[in-house]
C-alpha cells in the first residue's frame, strides 16, 4: 500500500503547484483565488531507490515495482475550517485518510497573488492550520468521552485502554499541543493510529520560496525551519513555481 500524504495549508500559497511538481503533470488547476481546487487531487509518485536495481541483478526479476508515494492536494484551510468556514469539513475529511501532512507555508512576496489573511506571514499561517486541526480533533475526542467512560466501567478492556488514549491526547491538545507530541507506548500504537487524529500524523513543512531563493531559503523559510526544529519535523525550502516549470519540461 502506497504512502498517502496530504498537501496542506492555506489557499494561494502554492500547494497545487508544488503537487503539479511532485507529480509532474498538470493536473492541478493553481489559479489566483481561494479555492480554486475543491475535490482533492491525487497522484501517485515512484520512490526512487537504485537499492532495486542491484537487487534485480542479482536475483532476476521480470518486473521491479518500487514503493510509491500518494499525494493529495487538498482544499486550502481558511480560518474557522474547525467549524465548517470554507472547505472545512471537507477538508478534513480528506486528511484523515492521509498517513502524513506536509504543511505548505507561503514565503514569497507578489504582489499578484492575493492571500487570505492580507499579509505574507508564514508563521501565521502555519499557525491558523494547526490551531484548526487542533479544535477538529478535541471535538471529536470530546464527543467520544462518554460513551468510552461508560463501556470501561462496565469491564470492556478495549474501551479502557482507548479511552486512556484520548485523555492522553486531550491532555496535549488542551496544553495547545498537537497530539504528536503525545508520549504513547509501543503496545498502544495500534490502538492510537485507530482514533485517527489529525495532529498525531507525522508533519513535514514546506516553504514555498521565490526562484532567487531556490537555493539558500530565505528569512521567511529560516522561520519555518526554527519552527519545524523546535516541533521535531523535517523542513525543506522549495520554489513549487520552478520546479513544476522543470518537471512539465
Amino acid at each position: 500500500m502506497a504512502l498517502k500524504v496530504a498537501i496542506v495549508g492555506l489557499p494561494n500559497v502554492g500547494k497545487s503547484t508544488l503537487f503539479n511538481a511532485l507529480t509532474q503533470t498538470a493536473a492541478a488547476q493553481a489559479a489566483n483565488y481561494p479555492f480554486c481546487t475543491i475535490e482533492p487531487n491525487t497522484g501517485d509518485v515512484a520512490v526512487p531507490e537504485p537499492r532495486l536495481e542491484k537487487l534485480a541483478a542479482i536475483i532476476p526479476s521480470k518486473e521491479i515495482i518500487p514503493s510509491r508515494i500518494n499525494f493529495v492536494d487538498i482544499a486550502g484551510l481558511v480560518r474557522g475550517a474547525s467549524k465548517g468556514e470554507g472547505l472545512g469539513n471537507q477538508f478534513l475529511a480528506n486528511i484523515r485518510d492521509c498517513d502524513a501532512v506536509a504543511f505548505v507555508a507561503r514565503c514569497f512576496i507578489d504582489d499578484d497573488i492575493t492571500h487570505v489573511e492580507g499579509k505574507v506571514d508564514p508563521l501565521s499561517d502555519l499557525e491558523t492550520i494547526e490551531t484548526e486541526l487542533m479544535l477538529a480533533d478535541l471535538e471529536s475526542l470530546e464527543k467520544r468521552v462518554s460513551n468510552l467512560e461508560k463501556r470501561a466501567k462496565a469491564g470492556d478492556k478495549e474501551s479502557a485502554q482507548t479511552l486512556s488514549l484520548v485523555q492522553l491526547a486531550l491532555a496535549e491538545l488542551n496544553a495547545g499541543r498537537p497530539a504528536r507530541k503525545a508520549k504513547v507506548a509501543a503496545e498502544d500504537e495500534k490502538a492510537w493510529r485507530m482514533l485517527q487524529l489529525l495532529t498525531s500524523k507525522p508533519a513535514l513543512y514546506v516553504s514555498n520560496v521565490d526562484e532567487a531563493s531556490a537555493a539558500d531559503g530565505n528569512e521567511m523559510s529560516k522561520l519555518v525551519a526554527e519552527r519545524a526544529t523546535r516541533d521535531g519535523a523535517d523542513h525543506v525550502a522549495i520554489s513549487a513555481q520552478i520546479e513544476s516549470e522543470i518537471a512539465m519540461l
